[in-house]
């Protein structure tokens, strides 16, 4: 049987890479010297005043189509504390700490209940980063969103002290890279999941519990997005890099904070994937490749430092491991894996 692809579920990740490289251009026009770090990071970095010893950091994002899993099981507690944890986690490449978080609701028809649970979820993310939610809008489209559909993105303003910034120019050849565990999918790769599985027409398959757990499906793929914020603390400033594994995986999101010449080589064998991950490749017939390209298989976060620096951190760090190390780039890869 063919294994099932991101492709045939509705996602192009090569066609979404095509048009950020048509769009770059035209975002180019609008940026001026005080911007720091423009598209192509996890978040964006600003100078707002030349004599400030603070940067702004900012980024924005959407939960995608876990709403739909949210939906199928009439939960929607949690889904605020997604958005929230994914934007803390793309401003935390930077450096920054969370100052300000906004957020979008858009909506077919006005849910009081629906809403109440979003919102709730939204605060208590927000109140867990000392971060003020400080407000949003809720949109009634009919016609946009249909049925009990809803969309719900997220914005962030973080700040850095400028001597402070992570950036990709910090690492180098012998870098170690330290691993930090997901807690699933996090808010990445549920169109792929609800096309293996034909939840939106099956949704009962939700009830059916993962082997090797004793949980459902249902109940996996709706724990919340970690945040890391408060994983490293006061050490941020021996770490070289910092990659955030959401939308594209490994292939994606760790070249976004080598510097250029760089390679991440990444151990397969230095992890023990999670149960979930192994039951939708099995489920769908995916392939290896497919399943490191769209999932995180069960990495959330992964720090580049300094091979003097990575014992010390990974005494500091409550649940890490080594999952590889950076070298010289000698082809096109900037990942490769072994095992």
């Amino acid at each position: 049987m063919k294994g099932k692809t991101y492709y045939e579920a509705g996602v192009d990740l090569e066609a979404a890479q095509e048009i950020k490289l048509h769009i770059r251009d035209l975002v180019a026009t609008t940026l001026g010297s005080e911007v720091i770090s423009g598209p192509g990071g996890f978040g964006g970095v600003i100078e707002p005043n030349p004599k400030s010893e603070f940067l702004l950091v900012s980024s924005t994002d959407s939960v995608g189509t876990k709403l739909k899993i949210a939906e199928a099981m009439n939960r929607h507690d949690t889904i605020g504390l997604d958005i929230v944890n994914h934007c803390i986690n793309d401003i935390l490449p930077a450096g920054a700490t969370p100052l300000f978080f906004l957020d979008y609701i858009g909506t077919s028809k006005l849910n009081s209940n629906v809403i109440s649970d979003i919102v709730k979820g939204l605060s208590s993310g927000c109140r867990t980063a000392n971060m003020a939610l400080i407000g949003g809008e809720t949109a009634v489209l009919p016609g946009i969103y249909h049925g009990n559909d809803y969309d719900l993105v997220g914005f962030i303003v973080g700040t850095v002290n400028r001597n402070h910034l992570i950036s990709p120019d910090k690492t180098s050849e012998g870098d170690m890279l330290i691993a930090l565990p997901s807690s699933g999918l996090h808010t990445n790769g549920y169109s792929f999941v609800r096309s293996i599985f034909d939840i939106d027409n099956n949704p009962s398959v939700l009830k059916d519990v993962v082997p090797g757990t004793s949980s459902s499906l249902g109940e996996l793929l709706l724990v919340p997005h970690r945040s890391y914020y408060d994983t490293f603390g006061q050490h941020l400033n021996i770490i070289n890099g910092l990659s955030h594994i959401t939308g594209g995986s490994f292939y994606k999101n760790v070249p976004r904070v080598l510097s250029d010449g760089i390679i991440a080589e990444i151990d397969i064998s230095s992890w023990k994937i999670p149960p979930l991950f192994k039951f939708i490749q099995e489920s769908g017939n995916v392939s290896d490749d497919e399943m490191f390209r769209v999932f995180n298989m069960g990495v959330g976060m992964i720090a580049v430092v300094s091979e003097k620096s990575a014992e010390f951190l990974m005494s500091e760090l409550d649940e890490c491991w080594v999952l590889g190390n950076t070298n010289k780039r000698t082809s096109e890869n900037k990942v490769e894996f072994k095992s």
